[in-house]
Order: structure tokens, then C-alpha cells, then sequence
């Protein structure tokens, strides 16, 4: 879904949640297979059972990439990443975990660098089928303002 939202249109404390997605299996070799990361705490399931979490553990890069992916539902035409800030792996993903992404907008600003820009930043976390926050960081849109 397309929806334009302008930098003046954002309102502080506005928050959206997303629907779930269930982690698998295969998203595990999937995405050892993009990346090269077979790390045996993500691919290893004999040797993870003599380690403190018992099981295996989602690449957190994985765990990022869907939370945000869950988000792209609704995309603006005025506004663009300019990247991730803060992002931590806060408690471990397992195969079967169902996760949903909440974002909520923390801060707008003025960009330095475009005056016909401003910069919104909206606290993204990751939350599994427990409520546990599992990931969190801050995403920067730099956004347009609306026309004269």
C-alpha cells in the first residue's frame, strides 16, 4: 500500500504493529546461504545443546532483516531510509518463534543538509510470541516537507 506522509505529518508517539511471521527452519539455511554465516550457533543443533541457550539461535541479521521487511507494508513516496542507529540483539530467536515488528516515531528534525527534508526517527523492535523485545533500533527517514 502506497500512502504519502509528509515530514509534518508525523506525529511524536504514533506507533503501528505488524502482523506475525513465524520462524523456520529453512529461514535458517536461507539465510546462512546469502550471507556465508554458518557460525555453529545458528547451524549446529548437537553442539548449541551443550551451550547455555540449548538450541539453536537466529542470526540476528536474519532476525533484522524480517522485522523490518514485516514493516514494509506500507510504503511513502516522500520519504527514504538514511539508515539504522542503536541496533541491539536484546534476547535470542529460536526455530519456531513467531515474531511481529512495533514501530513507533521518537523524534523529528529539521535536515541539515536539505532544507526541503526533515529527518523522522522511529524506534523499531522486534517482538516474539512472549512480548519479549528480542531487537531494537532506530531508523532515520529523511522526509520531505509538503510543497509551498
Amino acid at each position: 500500500m502506497e500512502q504519502t506522509t509528509y515530514f509534518e505529518d508525523y506525529e511524536i508517539g504514533s506507533s503501528r504493529t505488524t502482523y506475525g511471521r513465524t520462524i523456520t527452519e529453512t529461514d535458517f539455511v536461507v539465510h546462512a546461504g546469502h550471507t556465508g554465516d554458518f557460525f555453529p550457533h545458528h547451524m549446529d543443533a548437537e553442539f548449541m545443546k551443550t551451550q547455555a541457550f540449548g538450541q539453536r539461535i537466529a542470526h540476528g541479521t536474519m532476525v533484522f532483516s524480517i522485522g523490518v521487511g514485516l514493516t514494509a507494508s506500507i510504503i511513502n513516496p516522500v520519504a527514504f531510509s538514511y539508515g539504522y542507529d542503536r541496533m541491539r540483539f536484546v534476547r535470542p530467536v529460536f526455530i519456531g518463534d513467531t515474531i511481529h515488528t512495533r514501530t513507533t516515531i521518537l523524534s523529528k528534525e529539521d535536515d541539515p543538509k536539505r532544507s526541503t527534508m526533515g529527518r523522522v526517527v522511529e524506534r523499531t523492535e522486534v517482538i516474539n510470541q512472549k512480548n519479549d523485545v528480542v531487537l531494537v533500533a532506530d531508523h532515520i527517514y529523511i522526509v520531505e516537507r509538503k510543497p509551498a
